[in-house]
């Protein structure tokens, strides 16, 4: 017994001392970049540039990364079929576990990694919806739509080139039963909005915004979602939504009213797809 404990005690000096050097590392390289960004203006600004264009990089590649990961699990570790594939409840998990890990992912291994915490504030998570989200969301969601029908106006003009009807695919192939239009509802209209505000709105913009002002911020958050979409037409729309949706975090505080927005947005593509798609034809 006591030939052991000195072993575990002298390894766990050994990973302090490990832990505490890694963190001096760190400490001393920001400091270098501290005192350059100090001296000079230009290397303050390139160096502002790419930390925006790394922040929208991290979020990207987590996004995929975690698509990507969760995919070859279901089609070559769980080897399931089409066919279940493309039921509405895999579907509906396969959503749910991709953004909880995103989320996850996202805000967490920078603040074990770089000591970069994460508040409630930064992710506009600040008290429960109130009245103003309430009421200016559907503001926001109307002035959003008409912007965004003028601007894929002007690019079907602009770009006739690109299929600006094209149908954004969501996922969900085939609802046949009740319980299938719930679990797409639920991940469509629920889940899919709540983490994407969280992501975008939330961490993504909240982090830009505590370094540069509000418009940059806004463009550069946008411009990701709209990419990240895949889609021109889509993109666009998207683009323009974030806009807006960034705007509310701006006059609330919080991501609430982006939140109910967004909802607004899916629930009526949800009705406009599944419910009633004579509307689209």
């Amino acid at each position: 017994m006591s030939t052991t404990k000195p072993k575990v005690e002298q390894k766990n000096n050994t990973t302090t001392k490990n832990e505490r050097e890694k963190r001096s590392i760190i400490a001393e390289f920001r400091k270098k970049i501290e005192k350059k960004t100090k001296q000079s203006k230009t290397w303050a600004v390139a160096l502002r540039i790419v930390w925006i264009f790394m922040m929208m990089l991290w979020v990207a590649a987590v996004l995929y990364a975690c698509q990507f990961l969760v995919a070859v699990i279901m089609i070559y570790v769980l080897k399931l079929d089409k066919d279940i594939l493309n039921s509405a409840l895999v579907q509906t998990v396969y959503s749910a576990i991709i953004y909880i890990l995103c989320l996850v992912i996202t805000i967490f291994v920078p603040w074990k990694i770089a000591k970069d915490k994460t508040t409630r504030d930064e992710l506009g998570l600040r008290g429960l919806p109130t009245w103003t989200d309430i009421l200016l969301a559907p503001i926001g969601f109307i002035v959003f739509m008409l912007v965004a029908v003028f601007m894929v106006s002007l690019m079907t003009v602009l770009l006739p080139g690109i299929d600006w009807s094209q149908e954004q695919n969501v996922g969900f192939n085939s609802l046949i039963s009740g319980g299938d239009f719930l679990l797409a509802f639920i991940s469509l209209v629920v889940i899919a909005p709540v983490a994407e505000e969280v992501i975008f709105r939330g961490w993504l913009y909240g982090k830009l915004r505590a370094k540069i002002p509000a418009i940059p911020a806004m463009i550069v958050v946008s411009l990701l979602f709209g990419i990240v979409h895949g889609q021109w037409n889509v993109g666009v729309t998207v683009f323009v939504m974030s806009i807006a949706m960034c705007t509310m975090r701006e006059i609330t505080g919080t991501i609430w009213g982006g939140i109910l927005i967004h909802m607004l947005k899916n629930g009526i593509a949800f009705y406009m797809l599944f419910v009633n798609p004579a509307m689209i034809q």
